[in-house]
């Protein structure tokens, strides 16, 4: 059985300031530092005590200090990848979430959702944010280890589970596998079939006694 665990940053300044994250290099909260730490005790009560364990990290500093908690658990390095990223922004980034409400255009009901223009200067589109995505889990999956965690950004967790089950890219325009900041998914393939399980989306219960969402 191959199990990866992925796990969304805990609460960072940019939530509560209120103004675009993407790319906008944010800081833990104390809360969410906190939060980091019980993510930490939860994995390695998930995982066996002898499995050999390998872990990935966004390169942005809310996801570099969560993997930071993880790290120490587990006694590993995380490897930084900036294609685990949130989405661009662009010029959005690090502004009032209200400056971007007001530009942003949302994609169309039907026809290029992948593609879209949202109106925003520098910002990504879908289709490019998704092919990071889709290539970094490429990557991790191509090596043999069997217990591997991802620490990732809320956004980004929608195209790490669509590349997990083989949606083809140009699909995952309607996609939305929405979890809370702070959260751990667990996805698992089996030996024999080699299928794809969505075994747990967006677990929270180890945040129950931190105070942090």
């Amino acid at each position: 059985m191959r199990t990866l665990y992925v796990v969304t940053h805990p609460e960072a300044t940019h939530h509560v300031e209120k103004v675009v994250g993407g790319w906008h290099d944010s800081h833990l909260t104390p809360a969410g530092v906190r939060a980091a730490g019980s993510i930490a005790r939860a994995l390695r009560a998930q995982v066996p005590e002898d499995a050999e364990v390998e872990l990935y990290s966004s390169d942005l500093r809310r996801t570099v200090r969560t993997a930071e908690e993880v790290a120490e658990a587990f006694g590993v390095r995380p490897a930084l990848d900036r294609d685990l990223r949130e989405k661009s922004y662009g010029e959005a980034g690090g502004r009032p979430q209200e400056w971007l409400d007001r530009r942003f255009v949302p994609p169309p009901a039907v026809g290029e959702r992948m593609d879209h223009d949202e109106g925003v200067a520098g910002a990504e589109t879908k289709l490019e944010w998704a092919r990071r995505l889709y290539a970094a889990l490429d990557r991790i999956l191509a090596r043999p280890c069997r217990h591997q965690i991802i620490v990732t950004h809320g956004g980004s967790l929608t195209f790490l589970v669509a590349a997990w089950i083989g949606m083809p890219i140009e699909a995952a325009g309607y996609a939305s596998f929405r979890a809370p900041s702070g959260s751990i998914t667990t996805l698992r393939e089996d030996d024999f079939f080699h299928n794809r399980q969505l075994a747990v989306l967006g677990d929270t219960r180890h945040l129950d006694t931190t105070g942090a969402g």
